[in-house]
């Protein structure tokens, strides 16, 4: 059996165990804010803790490397009412000014800023130099502490699996990923482990890269339960355009998953278009190892504005499907149950969910992005044969939603 999600909000006051933050730029509802914010201001984010009985975190944000500070910084402001050190150099953050490791966890949120495009169109976040950088200090240490992770775990293949193999070689327990797989869902189902699934689609949204990524967690933290455990991936192909209702009509993309997908959706009023003409739809085409086949399929427009899964499973005729629901406005308490997530690995020096998940989906995320820049060409993946097994199993979290219902019956 896997371990059982966390059932309830930490209620204890600030304190415990010392964070080092490394993090691209602080603003007003940044990565940085929403998720190490929560160790200076609650899990609210007012200093309150008040959504309801929520309370704070156990841990304690001891320093803050901060990469850029555009206009709307909001980092130093906080640091210095907060008394947090900030550092010049994620050596010093990890370190506290004294010449070995002296904190007992590691976030590194490399998300948003103002960074370069790669050549297949992916923003070049320094998430493979901000692990270099800490895992020099662990070696000049002789110790090591547990790393998270935000998202991705790179933009590359080649320096994700540097930072897996390399935590696996010091004995880093390492975590990364995102809030989808740990939110509310509607209805709130699971599947089973051992399921006998043969496919599964994700509805996704938003920029292809950052959002896209959310979708293939999302579809990959159901995919990796089916009988046998995950096995890895084959192939992946993207396609785009006409591209896509095409493989849907010809049944490489499964038009009933679709279908029962759109039944969940947030808005679900009736459309005044075909989909075909409303949304700007990108499809990844995901060919599992095993047999099993999956498809992200990625819109905008058309009322696409939510992540939803479905699947297929050997012997049942109807098709599960599930809303992963986010709390878009402050303060984003899905993001709560990720920084519970965190807390847990950082005092029992384990991972609350494998890590290579994330390895998994970055390599997805990166194939798909390099079939893209080739035109739709279908890319093997010899290099994505990750088997593992879950050890999570996702449960309906508390508190309920805070803001609007869930939509539908």
């Amino acid at each position: 059996m896997g371990v059982a999600a966390f059932p309830r909000w930490s209620d204890a006051s600030p304190g415990g165990k010392r964070v080092a933050a490394i993090v691209t730029h602080y603003i007003h509802n940044s990565h940085a804010e929403i998720i190490a914010g929560r160790l200076l201001e609650s899990h609210t984010l007012d200093g309150k803790g008040s959504w309801p009985k929520q309370g704070w975190p156990r841990l304690e944000l001891a320093s803050l490397y901060v990469d850029q500070f555009p206009p709307a910084d909001k980092s130093r402001r906080l640091a210095a009412e907060h008394g947090v050190r900030i550092c010049d150099s994620v050596t010093d953050a990890l370190t506290l000014g004294g010449p070995d490791l002296a904190v007992d966890g590691v976030m590194i949120i490399a998300e948003h800023g103002d960074y370069p495009l790669s050549d297949t169109g992916q923003i070049l976040y320094p998430r493979r130099k901000f692990f270099e950088e800490a895992v020099a200090v662990f070696r000049r240490s002789g110790r090591v502490v547990p790393v998270f992770m935000d998202k991705h775990l790179a933009w590359n293949w080649p320096d994700a699996k540097w930072i897996y193999d390399t935590a696996r070689e010091m004995k880093v327990p390492l975590m990364a990923g995102s809030t989808v797989p740990l939110t509310w869902r509607h209805p709130a189902i699971e599947m089973e482990r051992g399921a006998p699934a043969t496919g599964a689609l994700v509805l996704s949204f938003g920029p292809l890269e950052t959002y896209g990524f959310h979708g293939l967690e999302g579809l990959q933290c159901l995919a990796e339960r089916r009988r046998g455990g995950e096995t890895g991936v084959a192939s992946v192909q993207c396609l785009e355009g006409d591209a896509v209702w095409r493989a849907r009509e010809d049944g490489r993309i499964d038009g009933a998953l679709v279908d029962a997908c759109l039944a969940r959706r947030e808005d679900a009023r009736p459309r005044k278009k075909r989909m075909e003409d409303e949304v700007k739809a990108t499809a990844f085409l995901i060919d599992y190892r095993d047999g099993f086949r999956a498809v992200m399929l990625h819109g905008n427009g058309g009322g696409f504005i939510n992540w939803i899964a479905a699947w297929r499973e050997s012997g049942r005729e109807d098709l599960p499907a599930t809303l992963f629901w986010t709390q878009e406005a402050r303060p984003l308490g899905h993001f709560g149950f990720l920084v519970q997530g965190i807390e847990q690995m950082i005092f029992t020096g384990k991972p609350t969910w494998p890590v290579e998940r994330t390895l998994l989906t970055t390599g997805i995320l990166a194939a798909g992005f390099q079939s893209r820049q080739e035109g739709g060409e279908r890319i093997d993946t010899p290099h994505l044969a990750i088997s593992y097994q879950p050890t999570f199993t996702w449960t309906d979290p508390v508190p309920p939603p805070p803001s609007r219902p869930f939509p539908g019956p």
